[in-house]
């Protein structure tokens, strides 16, 4: 089934129902996965913007709310790591159940504490999991399992975002896969200046197309 842009869907888990936005282009052989940061959700405009650009380079993306509505009220289960990483894993095996996506390559791109739950679940699935793109993330934050990755990771920072890049050159040598830190220049946490978001998705782009094609 070939999937117009931002499909609304919902993904049906043991007693839960997570909407979600699928986007499968025409030929598309992989899958890139979003796990937003903390507070975020599937209409983070960011995320989408990347997932814009993806699209258009044959990739299929799915985006899509990791807590429920009554579980989001809870301020503490956004930065619950725990919670949002078995979710984002749950979900994983809902995509490789599917028939439209079973037989796709996944990838993970994570944004701010969700580049945590994508390492995390990426060290769960190991070999399943073929890319993962940190865009102002918070790696350090799933340090304990950073040695299991076996997925290219790719950690994209901003130049003006310096707590952020200490913690991300602390992932990068933790690290024991094929990795990579670009530091986008004069850019901040959010990469809200003009054309820095746009750098991101290319380099996402060009990263997912490297190791999911």
């Amino acid at each position: 089934m070939i999937k117009e842009k931002h499909t609304p869907t919902e993904i049906k888990l043991d007693g839960l129902a997570l909407k979600g936005i699928l986007t499968i282009p025409e030929n598309a052989t992989g899958m890139v996965i979003f796990s937003h940061g903390s507070g975020s959700s599937r209409l983070s405009p960011r995320n989408n913007y990347v997932a814009n650009v993806l699209n258009e380079c044959g990739l299929a993306t799915l985006l899509f709310d990791l807590l429920t509505e009554e579980e989001d009220r809870i301020y503490e289960n956004r930065f619950n790591i725990d919670v949002i990483t078995m979710r984002l894993i749950d979900v994983t095996q809902w995509v490789q159940s599917q028939k439209e996506s079973r037989e796709m390559v996944l990838g993970y791109f994570g944004a701010s504490t969700g580049a945590a739950s994508a390492l995390r679940a990426a060290a769960f699935f190991g070999e399943d999991i073929k890319a993962v793109v940190s865009r102002g993330g918070r790696p350090d934050l799933a340090m304990q399992e950073l040695d299991k990755v076996t997925a290219p990771t790719l950690l994209i920072v901003g130049g003006w975002d310096q707590q952020v890049i200490q913690l991300n050159d602390k992932a990068y040598q933790a690290l024991k896969s094929n990795r990579k830190l670009e530091i986008v220049p004069e850019a901040s946490h959010l990469f809200e200046e003009p054309g820095k978001l746009e750098q991101v998705a290319h380099m996402a782009a060009a990263w997912f197309k490297k190791w999911l094609e």
